[in-house]
């Protein structure tokens, strides 16, 4: 039985059709580029998605306006461990200041991969 996929690594968005034969063997068509059958690869066997969530602001009012800093991944983090690397995301405290891209949480779970605030905020919590 083939699956169907739509690339979205670039505009064309080709439509990948994908057999699977012996182990881990893929047959891969439809894709007008090299990179439809590496992500069409990565989807099927080892997924990954860019993780975004918020972090608490230390000292932070839970009514306030800007109780939460958001943060994502610096790149895509395996799918599978998402719940945990939202656990560790939802754990943090994070002091102020903080700029933009500062890493808040260096190799999550040992994959090579930092979280990283997406907004600078200065001051002090009130």
């Amino acid at each position: 039985m083939s699956e169907e996929l739509i690339c979205i690594t670039c505009p064309l968005g080709c439509h990948l059709t994908i057999d699977r034969g012996p182990g881990d063997a893929l047959a891969i068509s439809g894709n007008r580029c090299p990179r439809g059958v590496k992500y069409a690869e990565e989807e099927l066997l080892a997924p990954k998605r860019v993780v975004s969530a918020t972090a608490r602001i230390a000292g932070a009012a839970m009514a306030g306006s800007m109780s939460r800093l958001p943060v994502r991944t610096s790149g895509p983090y395996p799918k599978d461990g998402v719940p945990d690397a939202l656990k560790a995301i939802y754990a943090l405290s994070v002091e102020l200041p903080v700029k933009r891209g500062q890493v808040l949480i260096k190799d999550l779970g040992g994959q090579g991969v930092d979280v990283i605030a997406t907004r600078s905020l200065t001051g002090t919590v009130q």
